[in-house]
């Protein structure tokens, strides 16, 4: 197995991408600042925009204290990171439980026990929202979600989780072998879920400390995730169904996790 990268450091500042839940459109943006159980650190606006946009979000940004920033219209597409959709307005939400890996590991008690759900190539938001409302409502206490591979926490993950996502304990690692590699380092046991895994979810033996690894829509785990595993396990099916949607699967598997716990 690699050396992770990610483990070195639990003391450096933690990136405003791990520690906020960026919101664009204008929509989305008045839900976030009119939901109190929100707190919501910025607004941008971007300059340019009509009159009747400024007003609105002057006014939603000050009832919620806080002064409505400017920004070009340029920049706005950058920080959003979707030109298309961010209709020139954006918001950082606070996500209280999301952290980098490290930061996780760093104070994660020696002997606790604990159960991380990982996202390997997934590419839909829609799968990515449903997997962080599955694995928050079953208690895990980490969803590893990768900067690179997949989808940023963006309205359509929010929307698909129904909210959930700016409550989930969602853990940052620069790759998903990364996160796995350091994972392993803090004594868990990993493993992948596959068709063809080597025993069923529901009968293995599965340690305290253990990670689950859900593949992406189309071509499941990939080979660096798969180099990281101690073993695959799969969700035995019937009736001649040959695999299960990726936000079923990783549903399937929380829930196993949530049952064994008790």
């Amino acid at each position: 197995m690699t050396p992770s990268p990610t483990s070195s450091d639990p003391d450096r500042p933690v990136s405003p991408k791990d520690a906020f839940v960026t919101v664009y459109g204008r929509k989305p943006v008045l839900e976030a600042l009119g939901d109190p159980s929100l707190v919501v650190d910025k607004v941008v606006l971007a300059e340019g925009v009509d009159r009747g946009a400024v007003r609105t979000f002057t006014e939603a940004a000050r009832a919620r204290g806080l002064e409505l920033q400017r920004a070009s219209a340029q920049r706005v597409k950058v920080l959003a990171g979707n030109g298309r959709q961010d209709q020139g307005v954006l918001a950082d939400v606070v996500a209280p439980r999301m952290r980098p890996l490290e930061h996780f590991l760093a104070d994660l008690p020696e002997t606790a026990d604990a159960r991380v759900l990982v996202l390997d190539g997934l590419t839909n938001p829609a799968n990515v929202g449903m997997i962080l409302r599955s694995a928050t409502g079953a208690g895990l206490e980490g969803v590893l979600l990768p900067r690179r591979g997949a989808p940023s926490i963006d309205p359509l993950v929010v929307k698909a989780s129904a909210g959930v996502a700016f409550q989930a304990p969602v853990l940052r690692s620069r790759t998903a072998a990364d996160g796995l590699a350091a994972l392993a380092e803090a004594g868990f046991v990993l493993y992948g879920l596959d068709g063809a895994g080597d025993a069923s979810l529901f009968t293995a033996e599965l340690p305290g400390r253990v990670a689950l690894v859900v593949g992406g829509e189309t071509d499941g785990l990939t080979d660096d995730v798969r180099a990281e595993l101690h073993g695959s396990l799969s969700i035995p099916l019937a009736a001649g169904v040959e695999s299960l949607n990726a936000a079923c699967a990783a549903t399937v598997a929380c829930f196993e996790l949530a049952r064994r716990r008790g």
